[in-house]
Protein backbone atom coordinates (compact mmCIF):
# COMPACT_ATOMS: atom_id res chain seq x y z
CA UNK A 1 0.00 0.00 0.00
CA UNK A 2 1.17 3.73 -0.66
CA UNK A 3 0.88 6.49 1.50
CA UNK A 4 -1.90 7.39 4.21
CA UNK A 5 -1.47 10.45 5.44
CA UNK A 6 -0.89 11.65 9.42
CA UNK A 7 -3.06 15.26 10.68
CA UNK A 8 -1.43 16.09 13.85
CA UNK A 9 -3.04 19.14 16.31
CA UNK A 10 -0.29 20.08 19.04
CA UNK A 11 -2.02 21.96 22.18
CA UNK A 12 0.47 23.34 24.83
CA UNK A 13 4.31 23.75 25.04
CA UNK A 14 7.31 23.41 22.97
CA UNK A 15 7.84 19.98 24.44
CA UNK A 16 4.29 19.01 23.17
CA UNK A 17 5.56 20.70 19.68
CA UNK A 18 8.76 18.68 19.41
CA UNK A 19 6.58 15.35 20.64
CA UNK A 20 4.66 15.97 17.78
CA UNK A 21 7.63 16.13 15.50
CA UNK A 22 8.56 13.25 16.92
CA UNK A 23 5.22 11.47 16.57
CA UNK A 24 5.85 12.49 12.66
CA UNK A 25 9.36 10.78 12.35
CA UNK A 26 8.28 7.76 13.64
CA UNK A 27 5.44 7.27 11.53
CA UNK A 28 6.97 7.92 8.71
CA UNK A 29 8.70 5.02 8.89
CA UNK A 30 5.28 3.09 8.51
CA UNK A 31 4.33 5.25 5.45
CA UNK A 32 2.61 7.86 6.67
CA UNK A 33 3.15 11.30 5.09
CA UNK A 34 1.79 14.48 7.24
CA UNK A 35 -1.07 16.71 5.92
CA UNK A 36 -2.06 20.31 7.09
CA UNK A 37 -5.87 18.93 5.54
CA UNK A 38 -7.46 16.85 8.20
CA UNK A 39 -9.90 15.86 5.82
CA UNK A 40 -7.53 13.98 3.84
CA UNK A 41 -6.06 12.51 6.93
CA UNK A 42 -5.65 8.91 7.27
CA UNK A 43 -4.71 9.05 11.28
CA UNK A 44 -5.37 12.02 12.93
CA UNK A 45 -3.35 12.50 16.20
CA UNK A 46 -4.19 15.28 18.92
CA UNK A 47 -1.12 16.00 21.19
CA UNK A 48 -2.77 17.36 24.48
CA UNK A 49 -1.91 19.70 27.26
CA UNK A 50 -3.33 19.00 30.96
CA UNK A 51 -1.78 22.09 32.52
CA UNK A 52 -5.07 24.20 32.96
CA UNK A 53 -8.25 23.96 32.55
CA UNK A 54 -8.72 25.95 29.35
CA UNK A 55 -6.35 23.98 27.21
CA UNK A 56 -7.97 20.95 28.14
CA UNK A 57 -11.00 22.28 27.18
CA UNK A 58 -9.83 23.11 23.42
CA UNK A 59 -8.36 19.75 23.30
CA UNK A 60 -11.59 18.10 23.80
CA UNK A 61 -13.11 20.97 21.28
CA UNK A 62 -10.97 19.48 18.94
CA UNK A 63 -11.20 16.07 19.25
CA UNK A 64 -15.35 16.79 19.13
CA UNK A 65 -14.70 18.72 15.52
CA UNK A 66 -12.51 16.01 14.00
CA UNK A 67 -14.01 12.62 15.53
CA UNK A 68 -17.06 13.92 12.66
CA UNK A 69 -14.33 12.85 10.02
CA UNK A 70 -15.33 9.34 10.87
CA UNK A 71 -18.82 9.15 9.52
CA UNK A 72 -17.38 10.11 6.35
CA UNK A 73 -14.17 7.80 6.49
CA UNK A 74 -14.89 4.67 9.10
CA UNK A 75 -11.16 3.46 8.73
CA UNK A 76 -10.01 6.79 9.94
CA UNK A 77 -8.12 6.52 13.27
CA UNK A 78 -7.88 8.78 15.66
CA UNK A 79 -5.49 9.16 18.58
CA UNK A 80 -5.37 11.26 21.84
CA UNK A 81 -1.95 11.87 23.26
CA UNK A 82 0.06 13.81 25.82
CA UNK A 83 -0.56 15.34 28.99
CA UNK A 84 -4.01 15.10 28.97
CA UNK A 85 -4.03 11.64 27.68
CA UNK A 86 -1.92 10.67 30.55
CA UNK A 87 -4.31 12.21 32.95
CA UNK A 88 -7.43 10.55 32.13
CA UNK A 89 -6.59 6.95 30.37
CA UNK A 90 -9.44 4.87 29.31
CA UNK A 91 -11.49 8.32 30.41
CA UNK A 92 -10.87 9.74 27.24
CA UNK A 93 -12.86 6.52 25.80
CA UNK A 94 -15.95 6.45 28.19
CA UNK A 95 -15.92 10.82 27.01
CA UNK A 96 -15.76 10.41 23.60
CA UNK A 97 -16.79 6.60 22.05
CA UNK A 98 -14.74 6.76 18.67
CA UNK A 99 -11.44 7.21 19.64
CA UNK A 100 -9.03 4.41 19.05
CA UNK A 101 -5.85 5.38 20.80
CA UNK A 102 -5.09 6.66 23.77
CA UNK A 103 -1.32 7.52 24.46
CA UNK A 104 0.94 8.79 27.51
CA UNK A 105 3.73 10.61 27.54
CA UNK A 106 6.45 8.17 27.99
CA UNK A 107 5.02 5.80 24.82
CA UNK A 108 5.49 7.63 22.08
CA UNK A 109 7.88 5.89 20.37
CA UNK A 110 5.26 2.83 20.66
CA UNK A 111 3.29 4.81 18.05
CA UNK A 112 4.07 2.52 14.83
CA UNK A 113 3.05 -0.76 16.12
CA UNK A 114 -0.15 0.88 17.96
CA UNK A 115 -1.28 2.20 14.64
CA UNK A 116 -0.57 -1.27 12.77
CA UNK A 117 -2.44 -2.96 15.61
CA UNK A 118 -5.15 -0.56 15.06
CA UNK A 119 -5.35 -1.41 11.46
CA UNK A 120 -5.47 -4.70 11.83
CA UNK A 121 -7.62 -5.66 14.23
CA UNK A 122 -9.69 -2.00 15.02
CA UNK A 123 -9.49 -2.56 18.49
CA UNK A 124 -8.61 0.09 21.41
CA UNK A 125 -5.75 0.86 22.84
CA UNK A 126 -4.69 2.81 25.97
CA UNK A 127 -1.43 3.23 27.06
CA UNK A 128 -0.37 5.06 29.70
CA UNK A 129 2.81 3.35 31.61
CA UNK A 130 5.15 4.83 32.86
CA UNK A 131 8.96 3.21 31.88
CA UNK A 132 12.47 3.53 33.44
CA UNK A 133 13.68 5.60 29.93
CA UNK A 134 11.96 7.37 27.80
CA UNK A 135 12.59 5.68 24.23
CA UNK A 136 11.26 9.07 22.17
CA UNK A 137 13.62 11.39 23.80
CA UNK A 138 16.30 10.70 21.45
CA UNK A 139 14.44 10.20 17.98
CA UNK A 140 16.39 12.16 15.57
CA UNK A 141 13.96 15.15 14.29
CA UNK A 142 15.43 16.07 10.79
CA UNK A 143 14.73 20.12 9.96
CA UNK A 144 12.40 21.24 7.09
CA UNK A 145 14.38 21.84 3.99
CA UNK A 146 15.41 25.62 5.01
CA UNK A 147 14.82 25.86 8.65
CA UNK A 148 17.75 26.92 11.16
CA UNK A 149 16.12 26.59 14.35
CA UNK A 150 15.40 23.00 16.13
CA UNK A 151 14.55 21.72 19.37
CA UNK A 152 16.03 19.29 20.83
CA UNK A 153 14.75 17.69 24.19
CA UNK A 154 17.54 17.43 26.85
CA UNK A 155 15.29 15.99 29.65
CA UNK A 156 11.52 15.02 30.06
CA UNK A 157 9.64 15.36 34.17
CA UNK A 158 9.86 17.19 37.43
CA UNK A 159 10.38 16.60 40.77
CA UNK A 160 9.38 19.28 41.95
CA UNK A 161 5.48 19.13 42.81
CA UNK A 162 4.45 22.63 42.52
CA UNK A 163 0.85 22.71 44.69
CA UNK A 164 -0.69 23.98 41.42
CA UNK A 165 0.70 21.76 38.54
CA UNK A 166 -0.30 18.60 37.11
CA UNK A 167 3.42 18.45 34.98
CA UNK A 168 5.22 15.47 37.71
CA UNK A 169 2.12 13.28 37.50
CA UNK A 170 1.93 13.25 33.88
CA UNK A 171 5.60 13.45 32.94
CA UNK A 172 7.25 11.49 35.51
CA UNK A 173 10.12 11.63 37.58
CA UNK A 174 13.06 13.98 36.21
CA UNK A 175 15.44 11.98 33.47
CA UNK A 176 18.15 12.79 31.29
CA UNK A 177 19.75 11.99 28.32
CA UNK A 178 23.80 11.36 28.01
CA UNK A 179 25.37 14.45 26.93
CA UNK A 180 27.40 12.85 24.85
CA UNK A 181 23.18 11.88 22.69
CA UNK A 182 22.50 15.33 22.84
CA UNK A 183 25.81 16.81 21.61
CA UNK A 184 25.73 14.08 18.72
CA UNK A 185 21.81 15.19 17.74
CA UNK A 186 23.41 19.00 17.81
CA UNK A 187 26.01 17.87 15.55
CA UNK A 188 23.88 16.17 13.31
CA UNK A 189 21.47 18.94 13.33
CA UNK A 190 24.30 21.57 12.34
CA UNK A 191 25.40 19.51 9.21
CA UNK A 192 22.16 19.28 7.82
CA UNK A 193 21.70 23.72 8.49
CA UNK A 194 20.56 24.06 11.38
CA UNK A 195 22.10 27.64 13.21
CA UNK A 196 20.45 27.85 16.57
CA UNK A 197 18.84 24.87 18.80
CA UNK A 198 17.08 25.51 21.74
CA UNK A 199 16.94 22.95 25.12
CA UNK A 200 14.00 21.56 26.20
CA UNK A 201 12.92 20.41 29.62
CA UNK A 202 10.49 21.21 32.42
CA UNK A 203 13.20 22.40 34.63
CA UNK A 204 16.60 22.39 32.29
CA UNK A 205 19.06 24.06 35.09
CA UNK A 206 18.43 20.43 37.47
CA UNK A 207 19.76 18.74 33.92
CA UNK A 208 22.43 15.62 34.70
CA UNK A 209 21.65 14.54 38.09
CA UNK A 210 20.24 11.09 37.69
CA UNK A 211 22.89 10.45 35.36
CA UNK A 212 25.73 8.13 36.30
CA UNK A 213 28.70 9.11 36.03
CA UNK A 214 26.60 12.78 37.07
CA UNK A 215 26.52 15.63 34.69
CA UNK A 216 25.07 19.73 34.87
CA UNK A 217 23.39 21.83 32.83
CA UNK A 218 27.03 24.47 32.77
CA UNK A 219 28.94 21.54 31.54
CA UNK A 220 26.34 20.51 28.78
CA UNK A 221 26.14 24.57 27.61
CA UNK A 222 29.74 24.91 27.38
CA UNK A 223 30.23 21.76 25.18
CA UNK A 224 27.38 22.73 22.96
CA UNK A 225 28.77 26.18 22.81
CA UNK A 226 31.85 24.58 21.00
CA UNK A 227 29.52 23.41 18.05
CA UNK A 228 30.49 23.78 14.62
CA UNK A 229 27.75 25.56 13.15
CA UNK A 230 25.82 26.09 15.60
CA UNK A 231 25.62 30.11 16.17
CA UNK A 232 22.68 30.80 18.87
CA UNK A 233 21.88 28.23 22.10
CA UNK A 234 18.28 29.02 24.03
CA UNK A 235 16.49 27.05 26.54
CA UNK A 236 13.66 26.33 28.39
CA UNK A 237 11.83 26.45 30.97
CA UNK A 238 14.30 27.15 34.14
CA UNK A 239 12.57 26.83 38.29
CA UNK A 240 14.30 30.15 39.50
CA UNK A 241 15.30 28.12 42.72
CA UNK A 242 17.91 25.82 40.75
CA UNK A 243 19.42 28.82 38.52
CA UNK A 244 23.03 28.89 39.68
CA UNK A 245 25.47 31.78 40.06
CA UNK A 246 27.63 29.25 37.01
CA UNK A 247 24.41 29.47 34.76
CA UNK A 248 24.28 33.15 35.26
CA UNK A 249 27.67 33.45 34.64
CA UNK A 250 27.15 31.62 30.78
CA UNK A 251 25.42 34.73 29.81
CA UNK A 252 28.72 36.70 29.92
CA UNK A 253 31.29 34.32 28.70
CA UNK A 254 29.78 32.26 26.06
CA UNK A 255 28.93 33.71 23.01
CA UNK A 256 26.26 31.33 21.14
CA UNK A 257 24.29 32.20 24.35
CA UNK A 258 21.35 33.98 23.63
CA UNK A 259 20.50 37.34 25.96
CA UNK A 260 17.17 35.78 27.39
CA UNK A 261 15.88 33.83 29.83
CA UNK A 262 12.36 32.65 30.56
CA UNK A 263 12.44 32.59 34.26
CA UNK A 264 8.97 32.23 35.96
CA UNK A 265 7.78 33.73 38.57
CA UNK A 266 4.26 32.94 39.33
CA UNK A 267 3.85 35.38 42.23
CA UNK A 268 5.51 38.31 43.60
CA UNK A 269 4.68 37.43 46.97
CA UNK A 270 6.47 35.38 49.58
CA UNK A 271 3.63 33.95 51.27
CA UNK A 272 1.49 32.62 48.11
CA UNK A 273 4.97 31.35 47.21
CA UNK A 274 5.19 29.25 49.83
CA UNK A 275 1.80 27.98 49.69
CA UNK A 276 2.77 27.10 45.58
CA UNK A 277 5.79 24.76 47.38
CA UNK A 278 7.99 27.06 44.63
CA UNK A 279 11.17 26.53 46.86
CA UNK A 280 12.19 30.54 46.40
CA UNK A 281 10.98 33.58 48.64
CA UNK A 282 10.17 37.22 46.45
CA UNK A 283 13.31 38.17 47.34
CA UNK A 284 15.77 36.07 46.49
CA UNK A 285 13.86 35.37 43.10
CA UNK A 286 14.85 39.31 42.35
CA UNK A 287 18.07 38.56 43.41
CA UNK A 288 18.80 36.54 40.69
CA UNK A 289 16.92 38.79 38.09
CA UNK A 290 19.49 41.34 39.34
CA UNK A 291 22.53 39.22 38.72
CA UNK A 292 21.36 38.19 35.71
CA UNK A 293 20.99 42.50 34.66
CA UNK A 294 24.67 42.82 36.33
CA UNK A 295 26.41 40.18 34.18
CA UNK A 296 24.54 40.65 31.28
CA UNK A 297 22.96 44.25 30.86
CA UNK A 298 21.05 43.60 27.65
CA UNK A 299 19.20 40.80 28.50
CA UNK A 300 15.55 40.37 28.32
CA UNK A 301 13.62 38.48 31.01
CA UNK A 302 10.15 36.68 30.00
CA UNK A 303 8.10 35.18 32.88
CA UNK A 304 4.79 33.35 33.72
CA UNK A 305 2.51 34.55 36.55
CA UNK A 306 -0.52 32.82 37.80
CA UNK A 307 -3.46 35.32 40.02
CA UNK A 308 -6.25 34.05 41.71
CA UNK A 309 -4.12 31.12 43.28
CA UNK A 310 -5.90 30.13 46.48
CA UNK A 311 -5.26 32.04 49.46
CA UNK A 312 -4.25 34.97 47.54
CA UNK A 313 -5.37 38.07 49.32
CA UNK A 314 -5.31 41.86 47.88
CA UNK A 315 -2.21 42.45 49.12
CA UNK A 316 -0.66 39.05 48.03
CA UNK A 317 -1.70 40.63 44.36
CA UNK A 318 -0.40 43.44 44.47
CA UNK A 319 2.53 42.46 45.95
CA UNK A 320 3.06 40.89 42.27
CA UNK A 321 1.77 43.91 40.72
CA UNK A 322 5.19 45.80 42.77
CA UNK A 323 7.11 43.21 41.73
CA UNK A 324 6.15 43.21 37.90
CA UNK A 325 6.68 47.32 38.26
CA UNK A 326 10.22 46.63 39.51
CA UNK A 327 11.87 44.17 37.54
CA UNK A 328 9.64 45.35 34.00
CA UNK A 329 9.33 41.68 32.33
CA UNK A 330 10.04 42.19 28.37
CA UNK A 331 6.74 39.82 28.27
CA UNK A 332 4.74 37.56 30.50
CA UNK A 333 2.08 34.44 30.21
CA UNK A 334 -0.59 35.36 32.68
CA UNK A 335 -3.10 32.80 33.88
CA UNK A 336 -6.31 32.56 36.13
CA UNK A 337 -5.54 29.41 38.81
CA UNK A 338 -7.14 26.52 37.37
CA UNK A 339 -7.67 23.47 39.85
CA UNK A 340 -6.10 20.18 38.44
CA UNK A 341 -6.82 16.87 39.59
CA UNK A 342 -4.39 15.25 42.13
CA UNK A 343 -2.59 18.24 43.08
CA UNK A 344 -1.80 19.71 46.78
CA UNK A 345 -3.76 23.14 45.94
CA UNK A 346 -6.85 21.40 45.84
CA UNK A 347 -6.92 21.40 49.15
CA UNK A 348 -6.41 24.81 50.09
CA UNK A 349 -8.55 27.31 51.76
CA UNK A 350 -9.16 30.68 50.72
CA UNK A 351 -10.51 30.51 47.27
CA UNK A 352 -10.53 33.77 45.05
CA UNK A 353 -13.71 34.46 43.06
CA UNK A 354 -13.83 33.97 39.45
CA UNK A 355 -14.97 37.35 38.34
CA UNK A 356 -12.06 38.84 41.05
CA UNK A 357 -9.42 36.13 39.43
CA UNK A 358 -10.58 37.93 35.82
CA UNK A 359 -10.42 41.45 37.23
CA UNK A 360 -6.67 40.89 38.50
CA UNK A 361 -6.04 39.46 35.20
CA UNK A 362 -6.96 41.91 32.80
CA UNK A 363 -5.21 44.70 35.02
CA UNK A 364 -2.13 42.66 35.33
CA UNK A 365 -1.98 41.83 31.20
CA UNK A 366 -3.03 45.63 31.34
CA UNK A 367 0.57 46.41 33.12
CA UNK A 368 2.62 44.05 31.30
CA UNK A 369 1.56 45.45 27.54
CA UNK A 370 2.64 48.96 28.75
CA UNK A 371 5.96 47.65 29.73
CA UNK A 372 6.37 45.53 27.10
CA UNK A 373 5.44 48.05 24.67
CA UNK A 374 8.30 50.96 26.32
CA UNK A 375 10.76 48.35 26.06
CA UNK A 376 10.03 47.76 22.32
CA UNK A 377 9.90 51.43 21.46
CA UNK A 378 13.12 51.98 23.55
CA UNK A 379 14.59 49.47 20.77
CA UNK A 380 13.99 52.32 18.22
CA UNK A 381 16.76 53.59 16.47
CA UNK A 382 18.99 50.45 17.44
CA UNK A 383 20.64 47.64 15.15
CA UNK A 384 19.57 44.44 16.11
CA UNK A 385 21.22 41.38 14.91
CA UNK A 386 18.57 38.89 13.21
CA UNK A 387 18.40 35.26 12.37
CA UNK A 388 16.27 35.43 9.44
CA UNK A 389 13.45 32.55 9.47
CA UNK A 390 11.17 33.03 6.55
CA UNK A 391 8.67 34.80 5.69
CA UNK A 392 6.57 37.04 7.29
CA UNK A 393 3.26 36.36 8.21
CA UNK A 394 1.80 39.96 8.04
CA UNK A 395 3.09 40.06 4.45
CA UNK A 396 4.51 37.43 2.04
CA UNK A 397 6.96 40.51 0.75
CA UNK A 398 8.43 40.67 3.50
CA UNK A 399 11.19 38.52 6.02
CA UNK A 400 10.87 37.67 9.93
CA UNK A 401 13.10 36.48 12.04
CA UNK A 402 14.36 37.06 15.84
CA UNK A 403 16.74 39.18 17.58
CA UNK A 404 19.02 37.44 20.59
CA UNK A 405 16.77 38.86 23.09
CA UNK A 406 13.99 36.80 21.42
CA UNK A 407 11.96 39.98 19.40
CA UNK A 408 10.44 39.26 16.44
CA UNK A 409 11.54 41.78 13.44
CA UNK A 410 9.85 42.03 9.95
CA UNK A 411 11.68 43.86 6.97
CA UNK A 412 11.88 43.99 3.64
CA UNK A 413 14.45 41.77 2.03
CA UNK A 414 15.13 38.89 -0.65
CA UNK A 415 14.15 35.06 0.07
CA UNK A 416 17.80 34.31 -0.43
CA UNK A 417 18.60 35.62 3.22
CA UNK A 418 16.48 33.00 5.26
CA UNK A 419 19.58 31.23 7.44
CA UNK A 420 21.84 33.94 7.73
CA UNK A 421 22.18 36.42 10.04
CA UNK A 422 21.98 40.27 9.48
CA UNK A 423 21.64 43.68 10.67
CA UNK A 424 18.73 45.60 10.63
CA UNK A 425 17.79 49.11 12.12
CA UNK A 426 14.65 49.17 14.08
CA UNK A 427 12.15 52.03 13.44
CA UNK A 428 9.07 51.23 15.11
CA UNK A 429 8.46 49.30 18.17
CA UNK A 430 5.10 47.53 18.27
CA UNK A 431 3.22 45.55 20.99
CA UNK A 432 4.40 41.93 19.87
CA UNK A 433 6.96 42.54 17.10
CA UNK A 434 9.85 45.12 16.12
CA UNK A 435 9.93 46.51 12.13
CA UNK A 436 13.25 47.57 10.52
CA UNK A 437 15.18 48.31 8.00
CA UNK A 438 17.90 45.89 6.92
CA UNK A 439 21.83 47.30 6.91
CA UNK A 440 23.53 46.71 3.68
CA UNK A 441 26.47 47.91 3.84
Amino acid sequence: MGHRYLYIETFGCQMNVHDSEQMAVLLKDIDYEQTEDSAKADLILINTCSIREKAEQKAFSELGRLIKLKEKNPELIVGFLGCLAQHLGRGVHKRVQNVDLVVGTHNIHRLPEMVKSIQKDRKKITQIGFSSKIESLGVFVSPQAGSISSFVSIMQGCDNYCAYCVVPYLRGPEMSRTPEDVITEIKKLAVCGVREVTLLGQNVNSYGKNLQPKSDFVTLIKKINEIEGIERIRFTTSNPKDLSADLIDCFRELAKLCEHIHLPMQSGSGRVLKLMNRGYSASEYFEKIDRLRSVCPEISITSDIIVGFPGETQKDYQETIDMMEKIRFDSVFSFKYSDRRGTAALDLPGRVPEAEKTKRLKELQALQDRHTQEKNTALEGSVQEVLVEGRSRNSAQDLTGRTRSWRIVNFKGDMGLIGRKVSVKITRGYLHSLWGKMITD
